[in-house]
Order: C-alpha cells, then sequence, then structure tokens
C-alpha cells in the first residue's frame, strides 16, 4: 500500500512545483522570456521528482505509453534553451497534454466540487467537453 503521508521531500517537491508553474506563467507573461520558461521547467521537473520519488519519476516518464509525452516535453524543452521559447512551448505543452491525460478525469472532478467555481464546471457544455475528452483519452 502506498504512503501518502507528507515529509520534508514531499514538501519541498510540492513547493517546486508550484515555483515551477509559477515561474513558466510569468514567462509566458512575460512574452515568452525564454530565462523565465527555462527556470519554471527545470523547477517543475525537479519538483514532480521530488514530490513522487527518483524511482517513480523514472517508471512514470520512461513507461512506454508516456513516451511520445517525454519525448515531446523534452524536445519543447531544448527549444526553450536553445532561444525558441513559442515552438517550445507548444511542443511542451502537446506533451504535457499527453504525459497527464490519465489525471484529466481527476483533475475535472476536484474542479467540480471548489466551492466557487464549481459551478462553470457543471454546466453542460462545460460537462459534455469533459465527457468528450475523457472518452478520446480512454479510445487511445
Amino acid at each position: 500500500m502506498m504512503s501518502f503521508e507528507m515529509n520534508d521531500r514531499k514538501k519541498i517537491g510540492l513547493g517546486l512545483t508550484g515555483f515551477g508553474v509559477f515561474f513558466s506563467f510569468l514567462g509566458i507573461i512575460f512574452f515568452f522570456d525564454k530565462g523565465l520558461l527555462a527556470m519554471g521547467n527545470i523547477l517543475f521537473f525537479s519538483g514532480v521528482t521530488l514530490t513522487i520519488g527518483l524511482q517513480s519519476s523514472l517508471q512514470f516518464f520512461m513507461k512506454r505509453s508516456n513516451f511520445k509525452g517525454t519525448i515531446s516535453f523534452g524536445i519543447g524543452f531544448f527549444l526553450v534553451i536553445i532561444g525558441w521559447p513559442i515552438l517550445g512551448m507548444i511542443v511542451e505543452t502537446y506533451g504535457f497534454i499527453v504525459l497527464f491525460s490519465g489525471f484529466w478525469p481527476t483533475l475535472a472532478v476536484f474542479l467540480q466540487k471548489m466551492p466557487i467555481f464549481g459551478w462553470v464546471f457543471q454546466q453542460p457544455f462545460i460537462r459534455s467537453v469533459i465527457l468528450v475528452c475523457h472518452l478520446l483519452y480512454l479510445k487511445s
């Protein structure tokens, strides 16, 4: 059985992941600043690795079904580093969606139960979009 205790390593990992998302957001807001985007990518990846552990990270990123997303995310990161931030972020976004596509249904349920924004995600149009995305994921 998996342990969900919150030790210091996981707290630091969650903090790094949050800062990674924040720096990536700032990089996009500041017209695809490659320094902020690169820093966000490094912090996000190291945060995920610290949160779930090195062994689990390697298993997740090297799983055969996630290989296309891992390669896309890596190529996108490389494109950001060499100075093509817009193309790099497009490729990274595709890789991120492919890598974490198994978590979208869980995220949808979480968003529907939020007190303030939940009513938006419970509207028929939004629910149908979520259902179609879930069915497309199950088909692939």
